[in-house]
Protein backbone atom coordinates (compact mmCIF):
# COMPACT_ATOMS: atom_id res chain seq x y z
CA UNK A 1 0.00 0.00 0.00
CA UNK A 2 0.99 3.31 -0.85
CA UNK A 3 2.49 5.40 1.94
CA UNK A 4 -0.68 8.03 2.15
CA UNK A 5 -2.99 5.66 3.90
CA UNK A 6 -0.52 5.74 6.84
CA UNK A 7 0.48 9.16 8.30
CA UNK A 8 3.23 7.30 10.09
CA UNK A 9 4.34 5.74 6.75
CA UNK A 10 4.24 9.23 4.73
CA UNK A 11 6.30 11.08 7.45
CA UNK A 12 8.99 8.40 7.28
CA UNK A 13 8.58 8.24 3.57
CA UNK A 14 9.10 12.12 3.74
CA UNK A 15 11.88 11.88 6.30
CA UNK A 16 13.96 9.11 3.94
CA UNK A 17 13.83 11.25 1.05
CA UNK A 18 15.59 13.94 2.92
CA UNK A 19 18.10 11.49 4.53
CA UNK A 20 18.84 9.70 1.13
CA UNK A 21 19.27 13.64 -0.87
CA UNK A 22 21.49 14.87 1.32
CA UNK A 23 23.96 11.72 1.75
CA UNK A 24 24.00 11.43 -1.63
CA UNK A 25 25.77 14.46 -1.95
CA UNK A 26 27.47 14.46 1.35
CA UNK A 27 28.40 10.77 1.96
CA UNK A 28 28.18 8.30 -0.78
CA UNK A 29 30.57 10.65 -3.65
CA UNK A 30 30.30 8.89 -6.61
CA UNK A 31 30.80 10.10 -9.72
CA UNK A 32 28.24 7.77 -11.16
CA UNK A 33 25.85 9.67 -9.22
CA UNK A 34 25.94 13.01 -10.46
CA UNK A 35 22.25 14.80 -11.17
CA UNK A 36 20.59 11.79 -9.63
CA UNK A 37 17.36 13.62 -8.17
CA UNK A 38 15.30 12.09 -5.24
CA UNK A 39 11.75 12.33 -6.75
CA UNK A 40 9.77 10.67 -4.64
CA UNK A 41 9.91 7.68 -1.74
CA UNK A 42 6.97 5.24 -0.46
CA UNK A 43 6.79 3.18 2.33
CA UNK A 44 4.78 0.20 2.99
CA UNK A 45 1.92 0.69 5.86
CA UNK A 46 4.03 -2.49 7.63
CA UNK A 47 7.42 -0.14 7.50
CA UNK A 48 9.41 -3.04 6.09
CA UNK A 49 9.86 -1.50 2.38
CA UNK A 50 10.45 2.15 1.13
CA UNK A 51 10.33 2.27 -2.74
CA UNK A 52 12.63 5.30 -3.61
CA UNK A 53 12.29 6.63 -7.10
CA UNK A 54 14.42 8.55 -9.11
CA UNK A 55 15.55 10.71 -12.04
CA UNK A 56 19.03 11.78 -13.74
CA UNK A 57 19.33 14.57 -15.87
CA UNK A 58 21.97 12.55 -18.58
CA UNK A 59 23.39 13.79 -21.63
CA UNK A 60 22.01 13.55 -24.67
CA UNK A 61 22.69 10.49 -26.64
CA UNK A 62 24.41 8.96 -23.27
CA UNK A 63 21.36 8.44 -21.16
CA UNK A 64 20.20 4.75 -20.89
CA UNK A 65 24.71 4.40 -19.86
CA UNK A 66 24.30 6.58 -17.48
CA UNK A 67 21.05 4.99 -16.07
CA UNK A 68 22.41 1.78 -15.68
CA UNK A 69 25.47 2.84 -13.76
CA UNK A 70 23.61 5.09 -11.51
CA UNK A 71 21.21 2.34 -10.48
CA UNK A 72 24.58 0.24 -9.97
CA UNK A 73 25.65 2.69 -7.99
CA UNK A 74 22.22 2.52 -5.91
CA UNK A 75 22.29 -0.83 -5.43
CA UNK A 76 25.73 -0.80 -4.39
CA UNK A 77 25.32 2.17 -2.06
CA UNK A 78 21.75 0.61 -0.04
CA UNK A 79 23.63 -0.87 2.69
CA UNK A 80 25.35 2.05 3.48
CA UNK A 81 22.06 4.31 2.74
CA UNK A 82 19.66 2.10 5.09
CA UNK A 83 22.38 2.65 7.93
CA UNK A 84 22.03 6.34 7.65
CA UNK A 85 18.59 6.51 7.37
CA UNK A 86 18.10 4.12 10.47
CA UNK A 87 20.82 6.71 12.52
CA UNK A 88 19.43 9.93 11.21
CA UNK A 89 16.05 9.00 11.64
CA UNK A 90 15.97 7.10 15.15
CA UNK A 91 13.68 4.13 14.07
CA UNK A 92 13.77 0.63 15.43
CA UNK A 93 13.34 -1.37 12.79
CA UNK A 94 14.67 0.81 9.58
CA UNK A 95 13.01 -0.56 6.17
CA UNK A 96 14.31 -2.22 2.90
CA UNK A 97 15.38 0.17 0.60
CA UNK A 98 14.22 -0.14 -2.94
CA UNK A 99 15.85 2.01 -5.95
CA UNK A 100 13.35 2.92 -8.65
CA UNK A 101 13.71 4.47 -11.91
CA UNK A 102 10.80 7.21 -12.40
CA UNK A 103 9.41 7.44 -15.76
CA UNK A 104 7.32 10.55 -15.14
CA UNK A 105 10.16 13.03 -16.00
CA UNK A 106 10.75 11.91 -19.23
CA UNK A 107 6.69 11.38 -20.01
CA UNK A 108 6.53 14.92 -19.16
CA UNK A 109 9.43 15.98 -21.44
CA UNK A 110 6.90 14.06 -24.53
CA UNK A 111 3.84 15.66 -23.12
CA UNK A 112 6.00 19.24 -23.27
CA UNK A 113 6.86 18.12 -27.11
CA UNK A 114 3.30 17.34 -28.00
CA UNK A 115 1.96 20.74 -26.32
CA UNK A 116 4.87 22.75 -28.07
CA UNK A 117 3.20 21.13 -31.61
CA UNK A 118 -0.60 22.08 -30.34
CA UNK A 119 0.80 25.38 -29.48
CA UNK A 120 2.79 26.19 -32.93
CA UNK A 121 -0.72 24.92 -34.78
CA UNK A 122 -2.86 26.82 -33.08
CA UNK A 123 -0.53 29.97 -34.71
CA UNK A 124 -0.91 29.21 -38.27
CA UNK A 125 -4.54 28.80 -37.34
CA UNK A 126 -4.73 32.11 -36.14
CA UNK A 127 -2.60 33.65 -39.08
CA UNK A 128 -4.89 31.84 -41.55
CA UNK A 129 -7.90 33.35 -39.74
CA UNK A 130 -6.81 36.62 -40.01
CA UNK A 131 -6.39 36.76 -43.88
CA UNK A 132 -9.66 34.53 -44.25
CA UNK A 133 -12.29 35.54 -46.05
CA UNK A 134 -16.30 34.57 -46.09
CA UNK A 135 -17.26 32.36 -49.68
CA UNK A 136 -20.04 34.11 -50.02
CA UNK A 137 -21.54 37.61 -48.72
CA UNK A 138 -19.66 38.46 -45.95
CA UNK A 139 -23.89 38.76 -43.97
CA UNK A 140 -25.93 36.29 -46.33
CA UNK A 141 -29.21 37.11 -44.24
CA UNK A 142 -31.54 39.83 -45.68
CA UNK A 143 -32.50 42.35 -43.78
CA UNK A 144 -35.94 44.57 -44.15
CA UNK A 145 -34.72 47.81 -43.19
CA UNK A 146 -31.44 47.96 -45.81
CA UNK A 147 -34.55 47.55 -48.63
CA UNK A 148 -36.43 50.57 -47.21
CA UNK A 149 -33.62 52.64 -47.95
CA UNK A 150 -32.59 50.94 -51.37
CA UNK A 151 -36.51 51.34 -52.57
CA UNK A 152 -36.88 54.27 -54.50
CA UNK A 153 -40.60 55.58 -53.66
CA UNK A 154 -41.53 56.75 -57.11
CA UNK A 155 -40.93 53.63 -58.39
CA UNK A 156 -43.43 51.49 -58.93
CA UNK A 157 -44.01 48.49 -55.82
CA UNK A 158 -45.75 45.36 -55.35
CA UNK A 159 -48.54 47.32 -53.65
CA UNK A 160 -51.45 47.29 -55.93
CA UNK A 161 -54.55 50.13 -56.10
CA UNK A 162 -57.04 46.85 -54.70
CA UNK A 163 -54.70 46.49 -51.39
CA UNK A 164 -55.24 50.56 -50.68
CA UNK A 165 -59.14 50.10 -51.81
CA UNK A 166 -59.03 47.36 -48.88
CA UNK A 167 -57.49 49.48 -46.12
CA UNK A 168 -59.68 52.15 -47.20
CA UNK A 169 -62.67 49.99 -46.35
CA UNK A 170 -61.15 48.95 -42.62
CA UNK A 171 -60.63 52.31 -42.00
CA UNK A 172 -64.37 53.07 -42.45
CA UNK A 173 -65.82 50.38 -39.97
CA UNK A 174 -66.41 51.44 -36.95
CA UNK A 175 -64.70 49.75 -34.19
CA UNK A 176 -67.23 50.42 -31.60
CA UNK A 177 -69.85 48.33 -33.93
CA UNK A 178 -67.36 45.46 -34.39
CA UNK A 179 -67.60 45.10 -30.59
CA UNK A 180 -70.98 44.70 -30.22
CA UNK A 181 -71.65 42.58 -32.82
CA UNK A 182 -73.16 44.68 -35.39
CA UNK A 183 -72.15 43.79 -39.47
CA UNK A 184 -70.38 46.58 -40.87
CA UNK A 185 -70.99 45.43 -44.32
CA UNK A 186 -75.39 45.69 -43.98
CA UNK A 187 -77.17 48.57 -43.95
CA UNK A 188 -79.86 47.83 -41.59
CA UNK A 189 -77.44 49.00 -39.20
CA UNK A 190 -79.66 51.75 -37.02
CA UNK A 191 -77.62 54.74 -34.82
CA UNK A 192 -79.64 55.76 -31.49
Amino acid sequence: MPSGTNPRAARIAALIQRVIASSMEAQLHDKRLANVTITEVRVTNDLQLAKVYWTQLGHTGKEQGERKRAQEALNQAKGRLRSLVGTKAGLRLTPQLQFIFDEVPGEAHEIEDILAVARKRDEELAKARESAQYAGDADPYKHPEARDEDADPDEDSEWDDEDEDDWDELDDIDLDDVASGANPDSDTSTEA
